[in-house]
């Protein structure tokens, strides 16, 4: 099965951003990834069983050239975090707030809580995705919770 590229990108544009976004913390380069994985759609051979398995293969295409681009020499090159989350726009501060703590976490587990809440996917559908057992998933996405709820905790403390 293939789909028109520009019927994907209509539909998978913004859940692959977010997840490439989630992984590299940058705008530009979380568009890149999310470009990168079009054009590797695009020059594939490739037959995919459902638009499930699509949406999938891209967006583990999208993560893994995000974590490509976040490990290279020119990430230390861009704008820093903090500037990028000033130009999100959130519902309400506590939205912002709540996205600053998972964007602060460790990437090993910023990546599942983000796949798991923001992009609705089931703990089996993670553990294929990054290529990880289902346990493992589990193990991430506990400690990832125990640690934005440590953080936001003490931020709410901070606020009294």
């Amino acid at each position: 099965m293939r789909l028109p590229l520009q019927t994907l990108v209509e539909r998978e544009q913004d859940s692959l951003y977010r997840a490439a976004f989630s992984m590299c913390g940058n705008r530009m380069d979380a568009e890149d990834a999310v470009q990168e994985a079009f054009v590797q759609y695009y020059m594939s051979k490739k037959e995919f069983e459902s638009e499930t398995h699509i949406h999938a293969w891209l967006l583990r295409v999208a993560i893994n050239r995000a974590k490509n681009i976040s490990r290279s020499f020119w990430r230390r090159n861009k704008c820093s975090l903090e500037e990028e989350i000033l130009a999100l726009s959130f519902a309400d501060e506590d939205d912002r707030s709540l996205f600053e703590a998972v964007m602060a976490l460790p990437e090993k587990y910023r990546v599942v809580i983000h796949l798991f809440y923001y992009e609705d996917y089931a703990v089996r559908e993670i553990a294929q995705i990054l290529k990880l057992s289902e346990s493992n998933v589990k193990t991430r996405l506990s400690r990832g919770r125990n640690m934005l709820r440590q953080s936001l905790k003490e931020a709410w403390e901070d606020d009294e």
